[in-house]
């Protein structure tokens, strides 16, 4: 059960959430409303790619660039939140929350809802030559300060995902720039609800110990010092656990200062502790000053893209893929235009004396890339079809090679806090600049915790690491992060000296040539790899096979490594 409050102290915020990207689950902010009580309901629709998207979508009407899917669940959402007293959060501006603002009292006009409305906006920053959006991240303060102008619908462009938590947070308790370590709980509490289901059981190691087959989206309970509850309504599907809740906070962070608009948390400071079924307590969070610059995210067309997967099946599957390469390079000398980029992957799923063609087969998957489409049109289309009766025996793709692709490619920068406008457009109409936090602090990478005792010499065991240990990758730009947890300290013990940066090199040797850096989360039992460069120019770049790196965590739990047998004997 929860805490009770302190005598007087203000009632906990109910926050929840109902979208942990642009395309998740339709019905989620109906089911949010009239499943259980809330205060306020949140939706990212945000992500690196989706403004790639959006900034396309501009290009063709530029009184679109935003997300279209959000006002289309308001048409019922909105006289549901007006009967029950719940105001709406949303990022899904997009590049034009003032343009979405003023869909939404188009919408609420035509039903007939009489609600306040208002935007944050100045997110946008000059778009350099060659890029097509650009904009800052920025903070809470600007959510705040529309509900405590009223408002009950607060749709805002880029913001920070945990500023949809902070910003109402702030706006309820009366927190300030300076109350680092409020703030800093509650960015804990918005990451831990960002992504939706994935702190309710989705995408989750241990999967099989729970009924996820629709999993509720979560709910936060914010105190007035900052600390909060991880629960969802009851009744829905899914489970929120230390280990839910642990694998969330791992997503697509790195070392122990988790930095932001609103402030710098400490993630080696967070303790969770189970506060009853579906209850997770998140306290001890301590924050920083903010940095004195914003992150900003760049998008851009890279350039075209194409691919065609060829299968190889039954016998000499090297010499196969050897001859089609071969045909390709010849292919590309005489056209007299070889794409700038030529990438093959030949993945062995072919299994010998198999009971079927498709068990026989491999894939030989070429991808090209160049500044322009013909190098990767007409000219990867015609190369591939003329082989069809030219090539290895048993010819044939998994689909016939298109005209190619445009691609787009992220990168982020930092800019000055000061050079961003943050700018909150009351109900009225009123315009209110937002000062950046006065006081900030460089970002410095904290000295790594001491290590816990190494267990005693034991006999082992060569078994998956998955048997032990939970993991949960993602992509950040070009990056990728895998974060790795145990649920006891026998396995603390051993994890922690165990997965060096060198066995997780070895155990992934994908990442081998690149710069791997391991931070150690003794609260958590957890450690978190960042790995430079993974995935290129990013997830829109389709640099690899797992674009945004989402499954590198469960290949790493796949990987055999020498295991205490006193590891593998504890109950799941």
């Amino acid at each position: 059960m929860a805490a009770p409050s302190e005598p007087g102290a203000p009632a906990p915020l109910r926050i929840g959430n109902a979208s942990g990207f642009y395309g998740d689950r339709f019905d989620a902010l109906r089911e949010m409303l009239t499943g259980g009580p809330l205060d306020v309901l949140t939706g990212d629709y945000l992500a690196e790619l989706t403004m790639l998207i959006l900034g396309r979508s501009r290009l063709k009407d530029p009184a679109r660039g935003y997300a279209s899917t959000f006002l289309r669940q308001l048409e019922e959402g909105l006289g549901l939140a007006h009967e029950r007293g719940v105001r709406i959060v949303a990022n899904a501006g997009g590049l034009n929350p003032s343009g979405l603002a003023d869909a939404i009292r188009e919408l609420a006009e035509k039903v007939g809802v009489p609600v306040r409305v208002a935007h944050v906006e100045g997110d946008g920053i000059p778009v350099p030559e060659g890029f097509l959006t650009a904009n800052a991240y920025l903070g809470g303060a600007g959510i705040a300060a529309c509900l405590e102008a009223g408002a009950e619908v607060v749709v805002t462009g880029r913001v920070t995902d945990a500023a949809l938590v902070t910003g109402p947070a702030a706006a309820h308790f009366g927190w300030g720039p300076d109350d680092h370590d409020a703030l800093a709980g509650a960015v804990v509490a918005g990451h831990v609800l960002e992504c939706g289901t994935q702190a309710t059981g989705g995408n989750y190691s241990f999967f099989r110990a729970h009924d996820i087959r629709r999993p509720g989206f979560p709910v936060a309970e914010i105190h007035a010092d900052g600390s909060s509850v991880i629960t969802k309504h009851d009744g829905t599907g899914g489970v929120v656990d230390l280990g839910t809740v642990t694998a969330q906070l791992l997503y697509e962070t790195g070392g122990a200062r988790y930095a932001g608009p609103d402030v710098t948390a400490r993630l080696d400071t967070v303790r969770l502790t189970q506060d009853g079924p579906d209850r997770v307590r998140i306290s001890g969070v301590r924050g920083e000053a903010p940095p004195p610059t914003l992150k900003a995210g760049l998008t851009r067309l890279g350039g075209w893209r194409n691919e065609v997967v060829f299968v190889l099946t039954g016998l000499d599957i090297e010499a196969k893929a050897r001859l089609v390469q071969d045909q390709f390079a010849d292919a590309f000398a005489r056209a007299g235009r070889r794409p700038e980029e030529v990438r093959w992957e030949l993945a062995r799923t072919d299994k010998p004396d198999a009971g079927t063609e498709e068990t026989a087969s491999a894939l030989l998957r070429l991808v090209v890339r160049d500044r322009e489409q013909d190098p990767v049109g007409r000219a990867l289309s015609g190369a591939a079809i003329e082989l069809a009766l030219g090539s290895y025996p048993g010819f044939h793709v998994t689909a016939p090679p298109g005209k190619g692709a445009p691609y787009g490619v992220f990168e982020a920068r930092y800019v000055p806090a000061g050079d961003v406008e943050h700018v909150a457009v009351l109900p009225d109409g009123t315009r209110r600049a937002l000062a950046p936090p006065v006081r900030t602090q460089e970002l410095h990478d904290v000295g790594q915790p001491p290590l816990p005792e190494p267990p005693a010499p034991a006999p082992t065991r060569l078994a998956p690491l998955g048997l032990v240990a939970g993991a949960r990758s993602g992509d950040k730009g070009g990056d990728a992060n895998v974060g790795v947890w145990v649920r006891d300290e026998n396995a603390w013990r051993w994890l922690a000296h165990e997965l060096t940066v060198e066995r997780f090199r070895a155990l992934l040797p994908e990442t081998a040539g690149l710069t791997v850096v391991r931070h150690v989360l003794p609260n958590l039992r957890a450690l978190n790899f960042t790995v430079h460069g993974l995935l290129g120019e990013g997830v829109a770049a389709q640099h690899r096979f797992d674009p945004q790196a989402k499954a590198l965590g469960e290949w790493l739990r796949a990987r055999h490594l020498e295991i205490p047998v006193t590891l593998l004997e504890v109950p799941a």
